[in-house]
């Protein structure tokens, strides 16, 4: 009988286990459909308003698209051009900071300060219109520069300071590429202004000693590895010659050679030192390569601009664009109007 009982009890609890299952199933099923069905009445409500209000919008659009046209036909063609460095020396900022202070010059329309700045007839200085500068964003920058930071800093500095941490920190300027541009109103001024950006920095007394000092230690470091890679070729030369005697030794007669396998070893040693050597002109070289200038230039400005144009550029896209979003905003402010008074009510 209590066996029984204890079958019929767990059948019941069985029951139950798969009665809250199913109504959590239910549950979940129900809260993703109305998501389904809360997406779907916005849109066709978004559908029905557009629908009501076609015309208004369209006719901003239209008037936009006109207004746009006209501005379009009046402006003149501007055209861009690029040039792609790599400061050297921690001289980003000061170069951020001359291209900046040349871009306000056309703000505040100073075309007299630009004429003599880039030493510029008057209708050339007045037809740039915008410099510009930015980094080129390169997550292997972050990751090279950590690693540099590792190379130079203790182990307890290490710890206390992860690579999330180094990221963000990391700023515009310690990226290693940047890319100025310049926008003008005429295609054929741009090889007139990249010495002059970088003549002021590259010219700069600090940076120049800063450079001057780095390419002698560097010059000093490149003379003392030929050296020692001289030396360590004299040394092969000698431990070679005397393997070879010991081997002609040896023909003559029969010789145990307690010292040979040391000799192999120092021959190892040496070549491996040969190698490391080679790896570390190698990188010294190219260290003195990007160390040369204060700063390098990747390339220089096209002496013909490009066109800037596309249809996201264009003014009638643009103002029919905003006249369609205006008439948008000011349909939906007038319902938030009749139902405010409507709420009062």
């Amino acid at each position: 009988m209590s066996t029984n009982q204890r079958n019929n009890e767990e059948e019941v609890d069985l029951g139950s286990l798969f009665l809250i299952i199913g109504k959590g199933f239910s549950k979940l099923f129900n809260f993703i459909g109305n998501i389904f069905k809360d997406i779907f009445h916005v849109v066709i409500t978004i559908l029905i308003f557009v629908k009501k209000n076609i015309i208004k919008i369209g006719i901003s659009a239209i008037i936009g698209f006109v207004i746009g046209a006209f501005l379009e036909v009046k402006t003149s063609d501007k055209f861009g051009s690029d040039m792609l460095v790599q400061p050297n020396f921690k001289s980003a900022r000061q170069l951020y900071n001359n291209v900046h202070y040349y871009n306000d010059l056309v703000k505040q329309k100073d075309t007299i300060g630009i004429q003599n700045t880039f030493k510029l007839d008057k209708k050339s200085a007045a037809s740039i219109k915008k410099f510009s500068i930015e980094p080129i964003v390169n997550e292997s920058d972050i990751i090279n520069s950590y690693n540099e930071f590792i190379l130079e800093v203790d182990t307890t500095t290490v710890k206390s300071y992860s690579f999330e941490d180094f990221k963000g920190s990391f700023t515009t300027l310690d990226y290693k590429y940047h890319i100025i541009n310049v926008v003008s109103e005429e295609n054929d001024v741009f090889n007139k202004l990249g010495d002059v950006i970088l003549s002021s920095v590259v010219n700069n007394k600090y940076f120049s000693r800063l450079k001057e000092l780095t390419n002698e230690n560097l010059n000093r470091t490149d003379s003392l590895f030929r050296q020692n890679l001289v030396q360590v070729d004299s040394l092969r030369k000698v431990y070679m010659q005397v393997m070879i005697e010991e081997a002609k030794k040896s023909s003559n007669g029969t010789n145990i050679d307690l010292g040979g396998e040391k000799r192999t070893t120092k021959e190892i040693e040496l070549f491996e030192t040969n190698r490391k050597i080679n790896k570390d002109l190698k990188e010294l070289v190219e260290d003195k390569s990007d160390k040369y200038e204060v700063i390098n230039v990747i390339s220089n400005f096209q002496p013909i601009g490009y066109e800037i144009k596309g249809v996201v550029k264009n003014k009638a896209v643009q103002l029919a664009a905003l006249g369609a979003l205006l008439m948008v905003f000011l349909l939906l402010l007038n319902k938030v109007n009749i139902y405010l008074n409507n709420y009062k009510k």
